[in-house]
């Protein structure tokens, strides 16, 4: 039960990518065509009482880069009467975060004027969003922590692994139940995780340092993918779930002895899990069951984790045992 938990706990910390909770950005160019402005919410789907934060990008048309010192406002109404605004501000690094608290449900319109770029003035350019307030919508959504690293949705990694996700894993049933069930439990604390990062540069660092491995992993995933069949994403999906184990939990298994002796009793554990979880995710696919799928895709993930961890742990250490021989 230990190892089931732990396990359960560094999966929520590998897979931070994933999580589903900053709306998708919506891209517009201003009316007069000079840039585009990029709207999104946190949290996706803004409710009643509680703060919500709108993340607005300044981005150059033809880099697609955050564009630097932009001189802007923001008004936001509500059947044509302004219910909140900011006036005419500086932005020297291209990107801002408006907290503001809804007060009744409904459609708003959010209008963003550009006056000066580059602190040269403009004649006035308009972008325009809509925003739904106090209603459960069903957009793409953002990678939240991914996106607090990198600093913008639009970030080449951000992409990346939005797209692998949205086009790949999601694209099958399996897929989507793993992902689902992720987000159940992450969409708990990662608003709160990532607004702590977004005002950290050192663990914006780390999580980017983090995340590293992960991308060169999922990008062999992305590789040895035929196709988007259920077959093939589930085949991906346990390689990559022992890949992330090897790369992120071996130190944990050179703490346990019974793992660096490679344990015949370990083994046998770790082919039993996996027997019977793969079992598991193919009964529930075969039956529909979407709950019954969401468990069992979620064990299949974590005992291949758990596998990849013991096999790179137990190899780690016999690499060691050897050196130590041959040189002492």
């Amino acid at each position: 039960m230990k190892i089931l938990l732990t396990l359960v706990l560094l999966t929520l910390v590998i897979f931070p990518a994933y999580a589903q909770e900053q709306s998708e950005q919506q891209v517009v160019l201003t009316d007069k065509g000079t840039l585009q402005v990029g709207l999104s919410t946190i949290p996706a789907h803004p409710q009643l009482g509680e703060q919500t934060k709108l993340k607005i990008d300044f981005i150059n048309k033809n880099t697609k880069a955050v564009q630097e010192h932009i001189d802007y406002s923001i008004t936001v109404t509500k059947k044509d009467i302004q219910v909140f605004g900011i006036p005419l501000t500086h932005t020297a690094i291209g990107s801002v975060t408006i907290p503001y608290e809804f007060q009744e449900a409904g459609e708003y319109k959010v209008s963003v004027d550009v006056q000066g770029i580059v602190f040269q003035p403009i004649p006035t350019e308009t972008a325009s969003f809509t925003i739904s307030v106090g209603k459960e919508l069903q957009p793409k959504n953002g990678c939240l922590i991914a996106t607090a690293a990198f600093g913008s949705e639009l970030a080449p990694q951000v992409q990346f692994l939005r797209e692998y996700r949205d086009n790949t894993i999601m694209s099958t049933t399996i897929g989507s139940s793993f992902i689902n069930a992720f987000n159940t439990v992450y969409y708990t604390f990662s608003p709160t995780v990532a607004d702590v990062e977004r005002n950290n540069p050192i663990l914006q660092e780390f999580v980017r340092d983090g995340i590293t491995p992960l991308l060169g992993i999922l990008q062999i995933a992305k590789l040895s993918t035929i196709g988007n069949d259920e077959l093939s994403v589930l085949t991906s999906g346990m390689m990559t779930s022992s890949l992330i184990g090897a790369a992120y939990l071996w130190p944990a298994g050179l703490v346990a002895k019974s793992i660096r002796e490679g344990s015949r009793s370990r083994i046998i554990i770790a082919i039993t899990a996996i027997s019977i979880t793969l079992a598991l995710t193919l009964i529930s696919f075969v039956i529909g069951n979407v709950y019954f799928m969401m468990v069992s895709t979620s064990a299949l993930v974590l005992s291949f984790i758990g596998a990849g961890a013991m096999f790179s742990s137990w190899t780690i250490w016999k690499i060691i045992e050897k050196i130590r021989i041959t040189f002492l």
